[in-house]
Parts: C-alpha cells; structure tokens; sequence
C-alpha cells in the first residue's frame, strides 16, 4: 500500500488537470473492475458488481495549485494565481512543479522586512525559475502543484496532496479487497476539481443516478496545540462524518457505518466538521437527492506540502469501506 500512496501523491495533477493521476489509477484498477470509462469532464468511473442498490463512492483525483498569470519583462519572474484554496502562510520558501518538470521556488520582496511579521497578498508573491544558464521558458497559463516528496515518520504518513490522494488509494485497496465480488452496484469514482468547487462529482452522480453516495476524503484533527476543538485525532481510526458546511449526514446513513464498524472491530471516530466539505455535498443533490455520508481520514496541516495521516487510521478506512461494499446496503 504504501508504494501506492508514493505513486499518487508524488503525482502532477492540479485541478483541471488530473490526467496524470487517472492514468495512474486506471493502471491499477483495469483487473479488478468489470467496467470502467472516462466521462466528458475528466471523471474516471469504475464498475464492480450488479444488482442491488447503487452505491457511489467518490475520491477527487486533484489537488491545490497554481496557474502563471504574467512573466516580469526583465526578471523572468513568474506572477500567479491560485488552483483552489493556498494559504498564503505557507507559500515563501515551498516549492512549485509544473508539468515539463521544472521546479519554481515561491518567493516575496522584502521577506525579511514587512513579510516576516505579515502575511502578504497573493499577487505579491512570485515563482522563480531561473537557471543561472539560459532561464527556463513557462508561458503565462502554465498549471504547477505544489512539490515535496512523501516521507515515513513511524505509522505517519507526510506527502503533499494526501487530500485526496490517500482517499484514492483508500478506494483501490477496497476494490481489492472485494475481488468484484459485491451484493452492491458498486460505482467508483475518481472525481475532477473537487478543489474548485466539487465539479466532477457532481456530473458523475446524475450520470450514474445512486441509491447512496459515499465520499472518501481528508478531514482536520483537534489534537494539535491550540488546534480547534474537534473530537478527531490522529490514530483513532477511521472518522464517520456526522456533519459538514455541506452535508448533514442522514442518520440512516451514520448508522450504517457505525453498525459496520463494530461489527467487525473497526476503530472509529465521529467527525463534525465546522469548515470545509466534500463531494458527498453534491452528490446528495443529484436528480431527486441521494442519501449520502462519508468516511474521513484523519489528516494534520491540510492544504499545504506535509499533510499528515496515519497508517493505522488509512487501513481503518479501508476495512471499512470493503466492509460496507461487501454486505448488502441498507439506507
């Protein structure tokens, strides 16, 4: 498993541009699907089983970027916009890799002066690409992501583009698992642009009209120092959403996942979650409404180059998600 994760979150793949990743995804699930196509938005759509309900598990395939805007005339520095939601606190010093394998450095003026003790604007910041022996050539409307190689520390897990790469490979163990063998319909989903406002899921879900949606994605943890008040930690096991600014998860729907998890002794936690959602949000709003919920991994320092999971609570989530499929859904 864990050569997967290296695979996919050292992957290029901003939103909108996905098609590295998918390629990546389509290599390791082409023997265990029965079916499997690319839908006109960019959506890679898996089939295992049928009969049954519907059941729609999706993972978005992109992660936070940038895209160039302007090359300064004499500099070659590069001027940019965001691909999603970058926090300005953590760009000076990190890293960008675009897609011809060049790597930018994300720099401001003055970063000693005004910059050490504020946080500056976006348009105040560049990507520096030079050389020093005839410079690199980026025309303006050039994607990047942001760049850091995945490390171990223990059972943790430190990569950029965890969200949501690891709920990617949480999906591929689960179809491993299941061998294709499902009571369910089941429809795996490897969404697009979910960074800029879930808009591959919700396509996906009209187009395969689900009796249930599941999203796979990262959450936040309040065991950090002074972190928010969150009863989701690393290490706890697998997170069951309850809610989000986006979904209210039916009950039907918490109680099947709870029921499962202790019926087969899976570690779990309840997530509430205060800021942020996931494609469970618009896939609940398909056609005539889809009951939907979503199974959570834990995840310290999201949206920047070292999100942080952990191995215990990724096989939790994996345990899980087979666990459902393998039984009968009953929402």
């Amino acid at each position: 498993m864990k050569d997967l994760i290296k695979k996919l979150v050292e992957a290029w793949g901003p939103s909108g541009y996905e098609y590295h990743v998918r390629a990546l995804i389509e290599e390791e699930v082409a023997e265990l699907v029965d079916e499997m196509h690319v839908d006109p938005l960019g959506n890679l759509i898996c089939r295992v089983g049928s009969g049954g309900l519907k059941v729609m598990i999706s993972a978005h395939m992109d992660e936070i970027g940038v895209m160039t805007t302007f090359v300064e005339p004499e500099s070659g520095f590069l001027r940019f916009t965001s691909i999603g939601g970058l926090l300005n606190t953590t760009l000076a010093g990190n890293r960008v890799h675009f897609e011809d394998g060049t790597i930018g450095v994300l720099a401001v003026p003055d970063q000693f002066g005004a910059a050490r003790t504020s946080v500056p604007d976006l348009d105040a910041f560049y990507i520096d690409i030079s050389t020093g022996d005839g410079d690199a050539t980026i025309e303006p409307g050039s994607p990047a992501g942001l760049w850091r190689e995945l490390e171990e520390r223990g059972t943790r897990l430190i990569a950029k583009s965890m969200d949501d790469r690891i709920g990617c490979v949480v999906a591929i163990e689960a179809m491993r698992r299941l061998n294709k063998q499902t009571p369910n319909e089941c429809y795996f989903v490897f969404s697009v642009q979910e960074e800029v406002g879930l808009r591959g899921a919700r396509p996906a879900a009209y187009g395969i009209n689900p009796d249930v949606g599941i999203a796979l994605d990262v959450t936040g943890t309040g065991d950090e120092i002074k972190s928010r008040k969150m009863a989701v930690r690393l290490g706890g096991g697998a997170a069951i959403k309850v809610h989000d600014s986006g979904l209210v998860v039916p009950p039907a729907v918490r109680d099947w996942m709870i029921s499962r998890a202790q019926a087969d002794g899976i570690a779990y936690q309840l997530e509430l979650l205060t800021g942020g959602t996931t494609d469970a949000a618009v896939i609940q709003i398909a056609r005539a409404g889809v009951p939907s919920g979503c199974i959570s991994i834990p995840c310290r320092y999201v949206h920047t180059t070292s999100e942080t999971v952990d191995s215990r609570d990724v096989q939790a989530c994996i345990d899980l998600l087979a666990g459902l499929l393998r039984n009968p859904a009953t929402v």
